[in-house]
């Protein structure tokens, strides 16, 4: 399990490589990760990648997305995290280190900005990234980022006996785009 929060970021940053071993989540967290991997099995049958998104605050889901980066027209931002994050209520914008994003994968460089940008107080990944995530490269960003980004507490991955599966997925669909020419 990878638990990251203000001193525990740094000391694992200066570490080396985070460990990242499956951890349990208490219940009310399953059930939005649920919620997340619904919206990823819809994407993938809409002809995306099975990635979804959620963004909780108190006990709500406030906000969802899912990969739209080939349907309905190409756009290659429209990850999972950047749809729930663009979906957010205004309003609620000033509790938003109050919130948590749930994801099914491990959010990407871009993702990971945005959410630093959102200021989200918490994220909660199902799958561990290997090939695209973020949290290798933490350790190499200038030190404004550095010092925002542990102010987030990540934690993941957490649900990697359903996720790893999507991830397994999102990898094949990817190399079979790529073949395709698209």
């Amino acid at each position: 399990m990878l638990i990251l929060r203000q001193a525990q970021h740094r000391a694992v940053r200066h570490q080396g490589k985070p460990s990242t071993t499956a951890m349990s989540l208490p219940t009310s967290d399953d059930q939005y990760m649920q919620h997340a991997i619904r919206l990823a099995i819809e994407a993938e049958r809409r002809g995306n990648l099975p990635i979804g998104a959620v963004v909780t605050f108190g006990d709500q889901v406030i906000s969802e997305g899912m990969n739209s980066i080939w349907k309905p027209s190409p756009d290659l931002t429209r990850h999972a995290e950047m749809e729930a994050l663009r979906s957010l209520p205004s309003h609620l914008r000033p509790h938003a280190r109050e919130m948590t994003l749930f994801t099914t994968l491990e959010p990407c460089l871009m993702c990971a900005g945005a959410i630093l940008l959102h200021s989200i107080g918490r994220v909660v990944f199902g799958a561990s990234d290997p090939f695209g995530g973020v949290l290798p490269s933490l350790h190499s960003l200038p030190p404004f980022f550095q010092e925002q980004f542990s102010w987030i507490q990540w934690q993941g991955p957490s649900s990697p006996k359903d996720c790893d599966p999507l991830y397994a997925r999102a990898r094949e669909l990817e190399r079979q785009h790529e073949r395709s020419g698209c």
